[in-house]
This record gives C-alpha cells, sequence and structure tokens, in this order.
C-alpha cells in the first residue's frame, strides 16, 4: 500500500503534463493510502512546495485526496465507489518554497477507479405477480424479468446470465427465453400444460449471476396465479336424469321446466356458465331455452302455440373444453356436449270461437228500414259445434240494433241517424261476441263498424229567432242560419221574406242566398290538387326518361 505509483511526469515546454494514474475501487486500506509523488526537474535543491485542488480536494467529495507539500506525496484517505466516483480531475501549483511565487500553474492529473466485481446483478422488480389462464398454451408466458449490474459496462464485472434455478410444483417444466436485441431481458416460457385443480399458484426463483472474479448474483421470484379455464363440462343435476317432464296448457306462452346443472369449475366464470340449445323438437321455433344469469339453470319456454311434445336439450359452456392429461394438453374434436331428453305434455284447452275477420265493415244509409240485416257473422271453432254457439252484443251504445242469439245475425231495431251523438267520424260501432259450450266456456268478438251515410233529413233553422237594432247605426241585421245535415245537404241557403207587402215594402235581404263561399273555396281546392297531380305525373315521366337514356 505504501508503494509510489510510477511518476509519469515530464517537461514539455515548460508546461508539465501528468498521464492518468489507476486507483483501485474500495482499496481495503489502511488510510491514508499513498496515491502518487509529484516533482520539480526545474530545481534539483527541493526548493519547491506544491499546492493541489480540484475533485476530491476543494470539491465534493472534499477531503478525499490531500498533498505533502514539500515532499509532493499524494494521499486518499477513504475506500472509493467507482460507480459514484469513476474518475477524479485534480489540478495543482508548484510554487517557490521561499518566496511563495508561483513557478508553474495550472497543471493537473487525473485519478481514475478501476472497476472491481463489488455489484451484483439486480433484478427490478425483484418480486413479480403475473396471472396464467390454464388453458394458454405452451410457449411463453406475460411473465418478463429485467436486471441490471452497475458495474462497469461491457466487462465481466457487468456482464452476467438469468436462469430458472428453482419452482414449486415442478410441473409443467418452466425456463427463461431470450427477447431479440437484449441480453438483459428474458421472458419466462413454459413445455406442457397448467391444471388449475392441481395447482392454483407457481412460485420460480430465478438467478442471475455475472462474470467477475470472485462472481456475485442475486435472485428474483415470480409467483404466478392460475386462472381456472373450462376443463370440466356442464353435466345435468343428476347423473340419473336424463329424461325431464312438464306439461303445458295448449294455449299458454310461458316458462314451463327449469334444467339444473353443475360444473365443477369456478362459478360466475366463462368456464363454468352453461350455454343450453334445442337440438330436436324445435323445427317449427314452438320453444325457447335461456340461460338464468344467476342459477345458471337453463329456462325452457312455449313462445308458439305447440302440439310438440319431445325435445333433446345440449349443455355446454361459453368458453371451450380446454383438457390436460398428464402434463399434455389434449387437441382434436371437442367432445358432444351433454345432452337430456324433455317431455312436454299439452294439455288441450277450449279454443274459443273465430271470426273470419275480428272487424266487418258495413256501409249504409241513415234512416234505413227496421229489419235491415247489417252482418251475418262467419266462424270456426276447433273445439265446439259451430250450431251450437250462442251470440250475444257487447257495444250497441244506441241500442239501434238486435242480435239473434243462435246465428248471430244483426239486424236493425230503429232507425240510425247520421246526427246522432253516438255517431263517431261518421261510423256506428256494434261488438259482438260468440260464446261456445266448451268447458269452460270460451268467447271470441267481433267488432261491426257501420258506415253511415247523411241524408236531408233536418230543415235549415236560425241560430236566432231574435236581433236588436240601434237606430243610430246603419239599420241592417245580421241573419245566421245552420242545418245539422251535411254537405250538399245543408247550405247554400235561400232567404225570403213572409208576410204583408208591407213588410216588405219596408225590409229586403241581401243577398238572397248564403254560405256560396264555402263552395267556392272547395271548388278552388279541387281545382289546385288536381293540378298537383299532373304536374306530379309528368315529374314521374321525365325522371324514367332520365333513367333510360
Amino acid at each position: 500500500a505504501k508503494k509510489i505509483p510510477d511518476a509519469v511526469l515530464i517537461r514539455s515546454k515548460r508546461r508539465w503534463v501528468l498521464s492518468t494514474i489507476d486507483l483501485e475501487e474500495n482499496m481495503p486500506g489502511p488510510y491514508p493510502a499513498l496515491v502518487t509523488q509529484l516533482y520539480n526537474d526545474k530545481k534539483e535543491d527541493n526548493s519547491v512546495k506544491f499546492r493541489i485542488k480540484g475533485d476530491g480536494v476543494t470539491q465534493g467529495p472534499i477531503g478525499l485526496f490531500t498533498i505533502e507539500e514539500n515532499s509532493g506525496i499524494v494521499y486518499v484517505h477513504r475506500p472509493i465507489d467507482r460507480e459514484m466516483y469513476p474518475i477524479f480531475h485534480v489540478d495543482f501549483d508548484v510554487l517557490d518554497r521561499l518566496t511563495g511565487d508561483t513557478l508553474d500553474k495550472t497543471l493537473s492529473f487525473n485519478v481514475e477507479i478501476k472497476d472491481k466485481n463489488d455489484n451484483s446483478p439486480q433484478f427490478t422488480p425483484s418480486t413479480i405477480h403475473a396471472p396464467v389462464p390454464e388453458n394458454t398454451p405452451e410457449g411463453v408466458l406475460q411473465a418478463t424479468l429485467q436486471a441490471h449490474d452497475n458495474d462497469l459496462k461491457d466487462t465481466p464485472n457487468s456482464q452476467f446470465t438469468m436462469k430458472v434455478v428453482s419452482q414449486d410444483p415442478a410441473s409443467p417444466k418452466l425456463t427463461l427465453k431470450d427477447l431479440p436485441f437484449t441480453t438483459t431481458v428474458k421472458q419466462l416460457a413454459f413445455t406442457g400444460c397448467f391444471d388449475y385443480d392441481k395447482a392454483r399458484q407457481y412460485k420460480v426463483l430465478v438467478e442471475a449471476r455475472d462474470q467477475g472474479t470472485p462472481t456475485m448474483s442475486s435472485t428474483a421470484t415470480v409467483i404466478l396465479d392460475i386462472i381456472d379455464s373450462n376443463t370440466h363440462p356442464p353435466e345435468f343435476s343428476s347423473a340419473t336424469v336424463s329424461q325431464y317432464n312438464t306439461e303445458v296448457m295448449e294455449m299458454e306462452l310461458k316458462e314451463i321446466l327449469r334444467i339444473g346443472i353443475k360444473d365443477k369449475d369456478t362459478p360466475n366464470t366463462p368456464g363454468s356458465r352453461a350455454v343450453f340449445s334445442i337440438l330436436k323438437g324445435n323445427e317449427e321455433g314452438n320453444y325457447k331455452i335461456e340461460t338464468d344469469s344467476k342459477t345458471n339453470e337453463g329456462v325452457l319456454s312455449v313462445i308458439k302455440k305447440t302440439d310438440i311434445t319431445d325435445l333433446e336439450i345440449a349443455v355446454e359452456n361459453e368458453e371451450k373444453l380446454f383438457r390436460c392429461v398428464d402434463g399434455k394438453a389434449v387437441t382434436g374434436p371437442t367432445p358432444k356436449p351433454n345432452t337430456a331428453k324433455v317431455s312436454v305434455k299439452v294439455t288441450d284447452v277450449n279454443d274459443p270461437p273465430e271470426f273470419k275477420k275480428q272487424i266487418e265493415k258495413v256501409y249504409r244509409n241513415e234512416n234505413g228500414p227496421l229489419g235491415d240485416v247489417l252482418f251475418v257473422p262467419e266462424i270456426k271453432d276447433e273445439d265446439s259445434d259451430v250450431n251450437k254457439l250462442r251470440y250475444e252484443l257487447v257495444q250497441d251504445p244506441a241500442k239501434w240494433v238486435s242480435v239473434d242469439s243462435k246465428t248471430g245475425k244483426i239486424t236493425t231495431v230503429q232507425k240510425m241517424d247520421q246526427e246522432s251523438s253516438f255517431i263517431k267520424n261518421g261510423t256506428y260501432t256494434v261488438v259482438v261476441q260468440a260464446i261456445d259450450d266448451g268447458q269452460p266456456p270460451a268467447t271470441g268478438t267481433c267488432t261491426v263498424v257501420v258506415y253511415l251515410g247523411d241524408q236531408n233529413d233536418n230543415a235549415p233553422y236560425l241560430v236566432s229567432k231574435n236581433a236588436v237594432m240601434c237606430g243610430n247605426k246603419v239599420n241592417r241585421v245580421d241573419v245566421k242560419p245552420t242545418d245539422l245535415d251535411g254537405p250538399p245537404f245543408a247550405g247554400p241557403f235561400t232567404f225570403s221574406l213572409g208576410g204583408e207587402e208591407e213588410l216588405k215594402s219596408l225590409w229586403k235581404l241581401d243577398p238572397t242566398t248564403g254560405q256560396y263561399y264555402y263552395y267556392i273555396f272547395v271548388f278552388l281546392f279541387l281545382l289546385l290538387y288536381f293540378q298537383f297531380l299532373i304536374i306530379l305525373k309528368i315529374l314521374v315521366i321525365l325522371r324514367c326518361i332520365f333513367v333510360i337514356f
């Protein structure tokens, strides 16, 4: 430790040139330890002294280096970590020992710290958690390991290798795979397959070891959490049940059966959630089966009237089935799903009578003769004799009609008045029902809409029969008529004065007809409407010509 390094100080054109001095990293001591000695070839009588400054002296880390002024010996006072301070630049001056005058100044030398293998490669992070689906195909996993060594780059001290030193459980075999263009990052890989039922977590210990002397190493722990996949097909709740029985009334559309299943995979995952299908017996789409998201049961429902009674139900999972046998993933066709038979007993019920049409339209003029036959039903009944049906009126607000209880024939018993308050939008509505003799009796209905044409059966009358005329105004009174009938049986009206000739000499009517403006407006409207139709037809013809050419 006391050996003085070779002095490489030379003289060149009155300048001092000193090459780099090597110093070992983290020297064991004792301290202070000699680094080098500065000397002068200008004066052989040693009448000079030295002064240093710079890195490790007056700049951080302060006090690391000192010098004996007269002898020029430089000391280091403590170990140096190369990873913090790889090199020091120290300036020194040469002074006359007696006068203190500067003989030469701003000279320098460098102290380079030589690397020592004092850092092991370190993983970042040192513990890794990675989820792994059970059905992951063999190959790389989403578990990446990265390490770094702080020793001198591109030297054996910083170059390292990684390997798996242990794993628990031992199967499947886990290894490390290189990533392109890097030697400090590896990816965990495996061969074989995982089995969630045998092991739900793996602990893998990975080592990184450098190539320095002596070698140094560290480890990282990888925790693989296995996520359950679909490795167990769903089964019907009881292994002894291959036939389900249920029943439904002929006309009912509702849920008729719940089919329970059992599955060994983790509940509420794609690997355990059931998917039901109807393989046979539903060619007409009379049934549907859905999965109850809460109970995982199959819910069978009737959605159309049916007489098909035998179904075949299959159950699978949302996720494709995965099989690991003796540490190897089994490939090939997926096994057929479990199936069960469902026998549906359809109980016959009394179907109601059915009218040929639900709504019948009838056209008549008001004030028609009594006994006019408005409607004779056409009806069918699959379960009853149509000759034994009984008919009743459900709606006849004005009591204008009657129905034959045996034939359903509807006839008028009073004259129908188009101006009645029971007429809505020019129509009168009658509802009739047919009742069969089944057990229990069933009922069908039909709505008969009577469109009533207007007749001139109402005389016009004045809105007001009295009028007040003030003498200081124009001697004029407006006469306003109205008529309950509609066009053309109402206006225009003709006015005349009755009574004595003397009255006619004092009063006159102007004009003698009324409401003609209304008919003029109707005429103009129809004229414009027909002109619009003509223009539209011309545009259509032009468009056809354009498309052709």
